[in-house]
This record gives structure tokens, C-alpha cells and sequence, in this order.
């Protein structure tokens, strides 16, 4: 994954009409492990591999779920061809829109808009490199930048040495909902909500290329949930279908990817015939962890929205970004085999007895 991550260990954070204000540093959490920033689509290539490699996993691609069920003893879903596949349990992994969320909570319930909405673009690093306002961004190898305005904040970044390039924005956005929430975005678009800001900004957006990948969508809302699994305890949601986290959070994919870890060691300890308890143990480990990761996103947005800059220019650290050291020097895995054994007598003691 390092092969593919940013190799950066910085913030540079900026006011948005372009004046440097600080610089976070991450230096000193090396020794929490190592820090991986990259495209989403090319670590899911490095896990697609790992799951190629084990040779024995039905992968079914293009393939549409459209509705789960479960019983005692099993698990399944319904495929759009009408096709039904059963399992010992299901692992609801879809996003936002899991259809698994309705055997869980027991009725449909509608995403809501955030109020924001993101703009994200990725491209060639060789489209900018000769450009005398913002070739800095990318010929000296990895950087990491953010400008913070009202109600807006824009982060750029360099990886692969320079190579390639990505910038993304969160910008407030009143549209419904249930409209189409992912949709290509339009350069002209993005300057309109950058008009005055610093040169450096408005330059970016500008010289993004027109085959440049580049997208326009909501951020879903999603109340928390009462819990994580069904009444079978046969299903269970993991990551975003559980809980979608903004993305000031930067930890939606580093929590679906411990959902998961967590999942495999309790499903591993507790063994075939006890599929519903692992299951339980499962949400009793996750569910205080990821709610206080995810209260973190509108807390660091907020900060930045709504930054006083009288007060940021005496005390700028206050616009870093939040490092917390339960969040982040922490072993998803360690945990729940130390944990396990602990949590399931809980589980136990609680049950109700006739």
C-alpha cells in the first residue's frame, strides 16, 4: 500500500484568500504505526488482489442485491436475476444506500443531506507541472495543502513522487436528496464557488483537464443507528451501511477496514455453531468506537467553516486537525482477541433467563 500512499508527513493549512498559517505535522505519530493516503480505487485493487490470490472465493461482479433475509440456522440475499444465495451469516457492506439496513432496522429509512456536497478530481501530475503559480505543488515530489474559508474548505494534494495530482472541496449544497447524489462535476461549476479566493485555489480548479475524472456528490446524513446487526443476529452492517462518516473525519475507510478485522476475529474465536454470537460480540466492540470516531467529522468541520481568524492568527493550531491518539494508535485486531472473551461473558450475563 506505501507504493500507492502519499508519501507526505504534513498539513499545510492556508487562509483562503491565500496567506500560509500553520503546518501540522504528523512526524511524531510514526511510531503509531504506519499512515496510508491514497485513491480509494487502488487499494481496493490491492485487496481485490489478495482476494484473487486465495483462490477460493466466489467474487460475482455487476451483481445486484436487492433484498436480505435470514432465519435461524442461515443467511442470504437476493440477487436482481431473482437468484438467492444463503451463507451461515451476511455481511452488509454497500454504503449508505444498504438495503440491508431495512431487515436490521425493521423499516426504510430515508438518507438525508448533510447540507454539504463534494467536489473531487484526480489527474495527471504533468498537467500542472509547468505552470508558473502551481508547479511547486507537484515537481517537488508529495505535498499536502488545505485552505479554509467560509463554509468552504479546499485540500490538494500530490502522490507517487509528483505524478499524480488530486484536489477535492466541500462546499454547502441544498439539494435534495433524492436526487441523484453522484453525478459528473463541471470545472465551471467548481469556479463559481472559488471566486476570490487565494490565486493558487482558483488556478487548480482551472487547469483541471476535461478528461480529468472529475465528481460532484452529496454527503449523506444518517442518524445513528439503535444497532448494527439483525434480529437473527445473522446480518451484519459494516462501514458506511453502519456508519457513514464525513470525510473531516478521514477515517471512513480506516473503520470499515477495522469493521472488518474485528468481524473476522470474533467469527474465528467463536466458530461455525456460534455465528450469532460472534456477531453480537462484534457490535458490542465496535459501537462506542465508531460513534466517537464519527462525531469527529463535524467537530473539524465546524472548526474550519466557522474559523475566527483574529483568534486562529494568535493560536493557528487551532485549525489543525484532530489527532487523537485513541483513534489512532490503536490495533483493531489486538483488541478484539483481548477483548473477546471478556465481552461475550458480558453478552451472556445480560441475556435474560425464564
Amino acid at each position: 500500500m506505501q507504493a500507492v500512499a502519499r508519501q507526505t508527513s504534513w498539513l499545510d493549512l492556508y487562509h483562503w484568500k491565500g496567506e500560509f498559517v500553520t503546518r501540522q505535522s504528523f512526524a511524531k505519530e510514526k511510531e503509531w504505526g504506519p499512515r496510508i493516503n491514497g485513491h480509494r480505487g487502488e487499494l481496493h485493487g490491492i485487496i481485490w488482489k489478495h482476494v484473487m490470490e486465495r483462490g477460493s472465493i466466489d467474487v460475482r461482479l455487476d451483481t445486484r442485491v436487492v433484498d436480505y433475509f435470514e432465519d435461524g440456522e442461515k443467511a442470504g440475499v437476493e440477487l436482481v436475476n431473482g437468484e438467492k444465495v444463503t451463507a451461515d451469516m451476511v455481511i452488509a457492506a454497500e454504503g449508505v444506500r444498504s438495503r440491508g439496513r431495512k431487515i436490521v432496522l425493521g423499516f426504510d429509512d430515508k438518507p438525508k443531506s448533510s447540507g454539504y456536497a463534494v467536489y473531487r478530481a484526480w489527474f495527471s501530475g504533468d498537467a500542472i507541472k509547468d505552470n508558473p503559480l502551481i508547479k511547486h505543488l507537484v515537481v517537488n515530489g508529495d505535498t499536502h495543502s488545505g485552505y479554509i474559508g467560509p463554509d468552504l474548505h479546499f485540500l490538494v494534494s500530490s502522490l507517487k513522487n509528483g505524478t499524480e495530482f488530486n484536489w477535492v472541496f466541500t462546499h454547502v449544497d441544498d439539494g435534495n436528496i433524492e436526487e441523484s447524489w453522484q453525478f459528473p462535476g463541471k470545472v465551471e461549476d467548481c469556479l463559481k464557488y472559488v471566486e476570490g479566493w487565494a490565486p493558487e485555489v482558483v488556478e487548480i480548479v482551472r487547469c483541471t483537464p476535461k478528461d480529468a475524472r472529475l465528481i460532484d456528490h452529496k454527503l449523506v446524513y444518517r442518524e445513528p443507528l439503535p444497532t448494527f446487526i439483525s434480529p437473527k443476529k445473522r446480518i451484519a452492517l459494516i462501514g458506511d451501511a453502519a456508519h457513514p462518516f464525513l470525510p473531516t473525519s478521514i477515517q471512513g475507510a480506516s473503520q470499515s477496514i477495522e469493521d472488518g478485522v474485528v468481524l473476522a476475529a470474533c467469527l474465528e474465536l467463536a466458530g461455525k455453531n456460534k455465528v450469532p454470537l460472534a456477531v453480537s460480540a462484534f457490535e458490542k466492540i465496535r459501537y462506542k468506537r465508531v460513534h466517537d470516531a464519527q462525531a469527529m467529522g463535524p467537530k473539524t468541520r465546524e472548526r474550519w467553516h466557522k474559523a475566527n481568524w483574529d483568534e486562529i492568527r494568535k493560536t493557528p493550531e487551532a485549525i489543525h486537525l484532530m489527532r487523537e491518539p485513541w483513534l489512532l494508535n490503536f490495533d483493531a485486531e489486538e483488541d478484539a482477541y483481548g477483548r473477546y472473551e471478556e465481552v461475550v461473558k458480558s453478552l451472556e450475563e445480560s441475556r435474560p433467563r425464564l
